[in-house]
């Protein structure tokens, strides 16, 4: 009997607990509905059943003075409690919307981890909370805390070299996806100082070497045998100590001399948890920050983790290294790729041919040995091939800094590390030629209209103004400039794009690192070269020898077969029209706001209206009520008039709740 009475408790208490989660639900499904906009079921489901719980007090409290249980609280007639509980259910309501609008406008939806994620992914957490202390430790270690205050007391120059110093050396111990991502801000000079550039650029080639046990040990694995099996000779010295491979020179068993380019251990690994990382903290700034939607950061960190995944895949290395190789060979340029061995190479080991002599950034005594012209006849060939893969080819090699060109001790060029590549496709090619031939040409119109088809063009653009302004930069610049003032026109150019606030496509941005990073490399080649000159000069050449009669007899059929179908439409069409003048039955229909934005826009702002009014006619009517002295009594002090009030009070409560919500959702931008 006592078993029988325990199971009897427990399955009471089962369906009780049954009936408070459907009545939470419930609950909380009614409050969604008030409030219009889409919340988080947790945060609904706990408010519901909070206020379960508080109705399920009222209920007793009130069934007690309904029978004069209460000793020294409230007792009525059953009609009376029976209006006070309405009174009172609907008041835990309306507090329950408010909490939820107010949990809402704290903690948007989406901000907060859900609550599986309590119970689950632990690890992950662990490890994510101790790489965010290492960084802020290294940050608060080289400086970088204070910058907020500013470094001492000195002037604003010493203050940025400071800071600039601070950020390379903190970048370089975070490790690999930090030097990465100090890698492509040092492309960035439309956006940094010239100090912090300097500074960053460092990072291309300066990273602490891996000790050799841990390397041979990496290259075995992805080998998938001994060393002695492939090579018959590896060097132990490192040729380069990049940020995420390591490089050293070996010989094939056939006497084939060759560079093993190796993932670091554990690169990968520290690459996806910094990538996370940065996604998330992009993720919260674009969504807690004007600033930070308006400029799409959530974006752009999605793309950097792609691109630095993509790039620690040496297959696709590998192809781009092919792609790039067949686009040189079938131009005019000679400049050396070196081959590849795929039978021996991976996602995560590169073995290809070895090239001679030194990169440009170490091969200072080399160039000097070299006469001035040979110098200028190099620089031209590495800016030529250059803006023919770019131009021509639409493949080009996106990181060309010092570190990735060798020059020979007979003078040729090379091209090393291919794991940045862009690719143009033909009309943003072709574009960006017409750019560099107006410019050639200082043609400011037709300079402007390559811009605008290059660049995502802001809604309000003033075209006439870009056009003002560009043709006052070709003017300025028309008679040339010293050595290396070519950097003072971009960051002019860069400023205007800047200004009239043009969205510069991933790929179109790749096109312009790779020519800011390669300018630095034609100045060390040859000091004297003006490059803005050289650019013009040679865009110029290659547009020409685009613009010939058998390319553009290709072009206009090209041309003419798209528009063939429309061509044989269009008799039949002016017919039409000559008939309906004929007849009068010609007409124009114009549809305003028939853009569904712009209807959702006014409609949004119809509905906050007229919430807002019912919500204000409702609160001042509730309090005419419930101050007014007239009615009948519901007890000794209680009027009729006043629950009306109170009643109303509830139903202005609830439409102000939603109008206050909508009004945060529509400043979020949701």
């Amino acid at each position: 009997m006592a078993i029988l009475d325990i199971a009897v408790v427990v399955l009471l208490a089962i369906a009780g607990l049954i009936f408070l989660l459907l009545q939470s639900w419930l609950a909380a499904t009614v409050v969604r509905r008030v409030v219009g906009v889409p919340i988080g079921w947790p945060r609904s489901i706990a408010v519901g059943f909070v206020m379960s719980a508080a109705m399920g007090v009222t209920v007793q409290y009130l069934f007690r003075a309904a029978t004069g249980q209460n000793t020294n609280g409230l007792n009525v007639t059953a009609p009376v409690a029976a209006i006070f509980l309405v009174l009172a259910v609907g008041w835990i309501f309306a507090l329950g919307v408010a909490a939820l609008v107010f949990i809402e406008a704290g903690f948007p939806t989406g901000s907060l981890p859900g609550p599986a994620a309590v119970f689950t992914g632990w690890k992950a957490r662990r490890r994510r909370a101790r790489r965010y202390s290492e960084i802020i430790s290294i940050a608060v270690r080289h400086g970088l805390g204070s910058r907020l205050r500013g470094f001492g007391r000195g002037d604003a120059v010493e203050r940025d070299a400071k800071t600039a110093r601070a950020l390379r050396d903190a970048l370089n111990e975070a490790g690999v996806t930090f030097v990465k991502l100090g890698q492509m801000l040092s492309t960035r000079r439309d956006l940094l100082p010239g100090v912090y550039i300097r500074e960053l650029e460092t990072l291309q080639t300066k990273a602490t070497p891996e000790p050799w046990e841990s390397i041979e040990a990496a290259i075995a694995e992805r080998l998938g045998r001994p060393l002695s099996e492939v090579f018959a000779e590896v060097d132990t010295t490192p040729l380069a100590a990049a940020s995420v491979a390591q490089v050293h020179p070996a010989v094939l068993l056939d006497g084939t001399p060759v560079v093993i380019k190796v993932q670091r251990p554990g690169a990968l690994e520290q690459v996806d948890l910094d990538s996370d990382i940065i996604i998330r903290l992009a993720a919260w700034l674009n969504k807690t920050t004007p600033w930070g939607k308006s400029l799409g950061v959530h974006a752009l960190a999605k793309g950097f983790a792609g691109s630095l995944e993509e790039e620690l895949d040496y297959t696709v290395e590998l192809e781009n290294m092919r792609s790039i190789e067949h686009s040189l060979n079938a131009g005019s340029f000679k400049v050396t790729v070196p081959h590849p061995h795929a039978e021996i190479s991976g996602e995560r080991l590169l073995v290809m041919d070895r090239l001679p002599g030194l990169p440009v950034g170490s091969a200072g005594a080399l160039l000097t040995s070299l006469p001035a012209a040979r110098r200028s006849e190099l620089a031209a060939t590495l800016l030529g091939a250059t803006l023919q893969q770019i131009i021509t080819d639409g493949v080009f090699h996106a990181d060309l800094h010092a570190g990735n060109i060798f020059i020979s001790p007979e003078g040729t060029l090379g091209l090393l590390d291919f794991g940045a590549v862009g690719r143009l496709d033909p009309a943003t090619a072709s574009a960006l030629a017409m750019m560099l031939y107006a410019i050639d040409k200082n043609d400011a119109a037709a300079a402007t209209d390559a811009l605008v088809e290059l660049l995502d063009r802001p809604e309000d653009l003033d075209v006439r103004k870009v056009e003002r302004e560009l043709g006052a930069l070709l003017t300025r610049f028309r008679q040339g400039f010293r050595a290396g003032g070519s950097q003072q026109m971009f960051g002019l150019l860069f400023g205007l794009v800047i200004a009239h606030r043009f969205t510069v496509p991933a790929q179109i941005g790749a096109a312009f690192r790779a020519l800011a990073a390669v300018e630095g490399t034609l100045l060390l080649i040859d000091p004297g070269m003006d490059l803005v000159a050289a650019a013009r000069a040679e865009g110029s050449r290659l547009v020409s020898a685009k613009v010939t009669f058998g390319s553009a007899k290709d072009e206009i059929e090209q041309q003419l077969m798209s528009l063939l179908p429309m061509l044989n439409r269009l008799p039949r069409r002016v017919n039409k029209i000559s008939e309906d003048l004929e007849q009068g039955r010609f007409s124009m229909n114009v549809r305003v706001l028939a853009h569904p934005a712009d209807r959702r826009y006014l409609t949004g702002l119809f509905q906050q209206l007229v919430v807002a009014v019912l919500a204000g006619a409702a609160v001042v009517g509730a309090i005419m009520l419930i101050t007014s002295n007239g009615g009948p009594l519901l007890t000794g002090q209680v009027r009729l008039y006043q629950v009306f009030g109170f009643a109303l009070l509830f139903g202005g409560f609830v439409l102000g709740m939603r109008a206050l919500m909508l009004v945060f959702k529509r400043d979020g931008g949701g």
